[in-house]
């Protein structure tokens, strides 16, 4: 197929398609398909499959043979099929496949699957070993903590810390950049832009940490939680052991490295739980949940303010060659990646929402409503992804109009009244909040009137030097210390 070609098959692909996760945005989303497509899923329960059975002949009670190097190799690297294998995996569990009627069962095909890959290999003395005294929620539970680990490690995170110092160095740049703060729409004490960004980054930072050290529980018991069918084979063995021995292994490498090489810094680490029935309970997915809709709602928060800005001209938005703001009026830019953002997150969030209500209900010791719903994770992390990706694009179309900012606040000398009443009320002058309440609620004041109110009051010459030095642009506190004692690192 030609180039051309194949740039018109990808488009038309991409405006048939139903969601715009993979049609419009596809080209933004495209990384996530490594964790969660209907492949990627195939490929995280084979690899579940093949990781439980060579440990399966690496515990000595079970009496199998040990495996050589090369069949080690063989398990290990099992899960890299091909976009063939992965139709195969279909067929067998939709249509059939050669003498393998139709499952209906999309892990038991899997199984099959391996049986058919391995019976004409040195370890076809093992078939009956695979998915041995197994449920399917055995597999599926482990296999989508791997995808979550995965894709957050590898995809999210490292999208969202780029955000994450790229509003860092913002605040840095403009930790001076006075301005008019705002408390209920209306003028209130001077800040600096660089300070205001960095409320946002703070409370990103305790939302990562938080994020990071949140282990994803698992399970490996077998249809009720109790390791029946187990216990009934191999009775002598430590069952639990074995899970935990198991799980460890799975934080030991990244599960689609070719080379299974160490990775450095894997968080959300897979941890086991002992107390489950047919299902882990997904609690700890609605942690992650829950904190990913935290961390929407920061950057929402961070989005409108931003668009606020922009509408009073505090932020100045740079033309884009060829770029149209509106189909009727040439002069816009419009603020369109803010919004962007802000719709893809709030979609996230609705997402997130309901996954947390709804995977930590079963009902008895197990029911199938949350199967589809698990299917649709990778939904919600592509809108992150997209919001994350327009916030970091628009980022780089802005610039802080900081005459601006210094103007309107010269134009607002009323803000300043906070710091001469409490410097009057500290030099025991009675009631100077009422005066000052008097003087300016309601009314248009300027930097003389403050001046002629400290000439006309019965106070010390150096107290009226004080309050007659204060302007507008230099109450502000400790706003640029804030910034530069800030210690960003998340680790």
């Amino acid at each position: 197929m030609s180039l051309l070609n194949k740039q018109k098959g990808d488009l038309y692909m991409s405006i048939i398609a139903i969601s715009p996760i993979d049609g419009r945005y596809q080209g933004k989303t495209a990384p996530l398909s490594e964790y969660f497509s209907e492949k990627a899923l195939i490929k995280y329960r084979i690899l579940v499959e093949c990781s439980y059975l060579e440990q399966l002949t690496k515990t000595t009670g079970l009496k199998l043979r040990l495996l050589t190097d090369i069949e080690k190799a063989k398990l290990a690297n099992f899960h890299q099929i091909s976009d063939d294998d992965a139709e195969i995996v279909k067929l067998i569990e939709t249509q059939g496949y050669h003498h393998i009627p139709a499952t209906n069962h999309d892990v038991k095909a899997i199984e099959y699957f391996i049986k058919l890959k391995l019976k004409k290999s040195t370890l076809s003395d093992l078939l009956e070993m695979v998915h041995f005294c197994l449920t399917s929620e055995d597999i599926n539970n482990l296999s989508y903590a791997l995808m979550l680990r995965d894709s957050i490690n590898q995809i999210i995170l490292p999208t969202i810390e780029q955000l994450y110092q790229t509003l860092y160095q913002l605040a840095l740049d403009t930790k001076d950049s006075v301005m008019l703060a705002r408390t209920h729409g209306q003028p209130a004490s001077p800040t600096t832009f660089g300070k205001e960004i960095l409320v946002f980054i703070a409370r990103l930072k305790e939302e990562l940490i938080t994020l990071k050290n949140i282990p994803v529980l698992c399970k490996l018991n077998g249809a009720t939680g109790n390791y029946n069918a187990m216990c009934a084979a191999y009775p002598e063995i430590d069952w639990p052991d074995f899970t935990q021995k198991l799980i460890a292994a799975f934080d030991q490498h990244s599960s689609f490295n070719k080379n299974s090489s160490l990775l450095k810094n894997v968080y959300l680490s897979l941890q086991y739980n002992p107390v489950t029935t047919q299902i882990e309970p997904h609690d700890s997915y609605c942690r992650i949940f829950d904190t990913f809709k935290r961390i929407n709602t920061i950057l929402i928060d961070f989005s409108q303010d931003i668009w606020r800005y922009i509408s009073d001209n505090l932020i100045i938005q740079k033309a884009v060659a060829g770029e149209i703001g509106s189909s009727a009026m040439p002069h816009k830019v419009n603020p369109i990646d803010f919004e962007n953002a802000e719709g893809n997150l709030g979609l996230a969030n609705a997402l997130f929402q309901f996954f947390s209500q709804k995977l930590a209900i079963s009902r008895l010791q197990r029911d199938l409503s949350d199967s589809t719903v698990l299917r649709n994770i990778g939904t919600a992390f592509a809108h992150c992804l997209i919001a994350c990706q327009s916030l970091q694009k628009g980022l780089t179309k802005i610039q802080v109009n900081k005459k601006q900012l210094l103007n309107q606040l010269k134009e607002t000398p009323q803000v300043i009244a906070e710091a001469y009443q409490t410097i009057l009320r500290a030099a025991g002058i009675t009631n100077p909040y009422e005066l000052l309440k008097d003087v300016t609620r309601g009314k248009k004041v300027t930097i003389t009137d403050f001046e002629k109110l400290a000439d006309n009051l019965e106070i010390e010459a150096s107290l009226k030097i004080r309050l007659k030095s204060i302007r507008p642009e230099n109450y502000t506190g400790i706003a640029a210390q804030i910034v530069e004692n800030f210690v960003p690192e998340i680790d």
